[in-house]
């Protein structure tokens, strides 16, 4: 793929996401709840709502690093377009592995059904391509990080929900992440 035809797909991409996002997810009302469509989950207690860093995420929150990780752990919400594959093999693109094997063949993911809908979870371990925006050019390699994330399957849209961090970090908090996922309820 080109320079041109590469910006000319992530400016589409971009604009299914802006316009699927805004559809699915409320408007952030300063709680911990995370509502999407006719439901909602709540995030554990040690997880802190930040501003989003892009106006493509609907929800995003801080978690404390745990005791020798530098960084914090970052919990991000959005809905998006385009078919769970896709959206795995973008997450798996995020990761390099140290020995340069396949991220896709070393992720985990598992489907469970969750208040009646799939939920695709998800685990990555690797270098993480940690950008400063969706589709910016440069970012930073962070050794040793980890991603958990789950995709709720909805008739109006998916929704995407990434936890990644310090390996550590994220290790610390992957119990209260599952959990905060597995008691999506109606609102």
């Amino acid at each position: 793929m080109t320079r041109p035809d590469f910006v000319v797909l992530s400016a589409l991409i971009t604009l299914v996401v802006l316009t699927n996002g805004s559809r699915t997810l409320a408007e952030d009302d300063g709680t911990r709840d995370i509502v999407f469509d006719k439901y909602v989950v709540k995030a554990p207690e040690k997880f802190t709502r930040q501003t989003p860093r892009s106006k493509i995420i609907a929800y995003e929150f801080s978690v404390p690093a745990a005791d020798g990780d530098e960084q914090p752990g970052r919990l991000t919400v959005m809905s998006a377009g385009g078919t769970i594959e896709a959206n795995l093999d973008r997450w798996y693109a995020q990761f390099a592995q140290p020995d340069g094997s396949s991220t896709r063949n070393r992720a985990k993911v598992e489907k469970k059904t969750v208040a009646g809908h799939d939920v695709h979870f998800v685990n990555i371990a690797g270098t993480y391509d940690d950008k400063p925006a969706p589709f910016a050019a440069q970012g930073v390699a962070r050794e040793n990080y980890r991603m958990l994330g789950a995709i709720v399957v909805l008739p109006e849209g998916n929704v995407y929900f990434k936890f990644y961090g310090p390996r550590q970090t994220i290790a610390d908090n992957q119990e209260a992440f599952r959990k905060m996922i597995e008691a999506m309820k109606t609102k």
